[in-house]
């Protein structure tokens, strides 16, 4: 089975891609100290959801904690730019980000109840389908395929830190157009924009922004999906319009004022949730639809998002 996955994935990615990431899975995968953008990385120690739970048990918090996190609220972002063709005035994108299917049980329940009230012209994924870094995944796909089936095509997307590459053929046989590090153009009448998706930058930082950028033309809108927004500033210079990402949870388990504990990110905390700008170039992080470590969460409710692009 791995070899016929490996296979396919030479195939679909080139062989020096696809051995890179998978030799970066096997030295790497759940290491604590040392890889990646974060020196540590406290997801992958084998202890740590008990000393949470049994904190929040401790605390009389874990059931509010459990329920905070089913709230999936609907958020609308809206995007202003003079570079967006008049053909995309008004185009809607669907972010979903770190679902972690498999941990977030209650969470996708609700989301199942959602996705077929909204409407929007396309979906885009921003990693972290698993709810481990390491260790068997079917289980997240099986439930990514469950919530496909309930999604509007096109679909996009990109892969997370906690996912292994290994999932990526049976995810695009979902019907979402995995990115990594390649752009795609999206035509509307006679106008066009790109999207962009990059390889992990946080843990594996198996990231080519350059080659992602290779084929985008010079002032075509175009969109970048990063699990992380850690690489805002390359974004940047490279000249995207918009970055879409996750990763940061925006805390999880935040102060009141929704003021995280944690990012689990190496970027001001400006960048840690919601809208943003750096430079010319916009930014959104969601704090996701899942939970990492813990199906918990506090003064940081969970969200999916539908972006609007406005000419400007």
């Amino acid at each position: 089975m791995d070899e016929d996955v490996n296979a396919r994935l030479e195939q679909r990615l080139g062989r020096i891609h696809a051995r890179l990431r998978l030799g970066l899975e096997a030295d790497h995968e759940a290491q604590v100290f040392g890889q990646g953008i974060n020196y540590f990385h406290f997801e992958n120690l084998p202890w740590s959801h008990f000393v949470i739970q049994a904190a929040l048990r401790i605390t009389g918090l874990h059931g509010r904690g459990r329920k905070n996190a089913t709230k999936i609220a609907v958020r609308s972002n809206y995007i202003a730019s003079k570079n967006i063709p008049p053909g995309f005035d008004g185009f809607s994108i669907l972010q979903l980000s770190d679902l972690h299917v498999d941990l977030s049980v209650k969470a996708m329940d609700r989301l199942h109840q959602i996705l077929p009230s909204l409407t929007y012209d396309i979906c885009v994924f921003t990693g972290d389908y698993r709810g481990q870094t390491f260790g068997p995944y079917q289980a997240a796909l099986t439930g990514m395929s469950s919530l496909c089936r309930l999604i509007q095509k096109p679909m996009y997307g990109v892969l997370g830190n906690h996912d292994t590459i290994r999932m990526l053929p049976a995810l695009e046989e979902m019907g979402i157009r995995m990115l990594l590090n390649e752009c795609v153009p999206i035509s509307r009448d006679a106008d066009s924009i790109h999207l962009a998706g990059i390889d992990d930058a946080h843990f594996y930082r198996a990231d080519n922004l350059e080659r992602a950028a290779s084929e985008i033309p010079v002032g075509n809108f175009s969109i970048l999906l990063s699990h992380t927004p850690e690489i805002y500033q390359q974004a940047a210079h490279a000249e995207f319009d918009l970055l879409l990402s996750g990763h940061t949870h925006g805390g999880q388990i935040c102060l009141p004022g929704q003021i995280p504990i944690t990012l689990d990110s190496v970027l001001p905390r400006r960048f840690g949730a919601g809208a943003w700008k750096y430079h010319s170039m916009v930014g959104y992080t969601s704090v996701g639809a899942g939970c990492s470590i813990v199906p918990a969460r506090f003064n940081c409710p969970p969200e999916i998002t539908i972006h609007y692009l406005q000419l400007d």
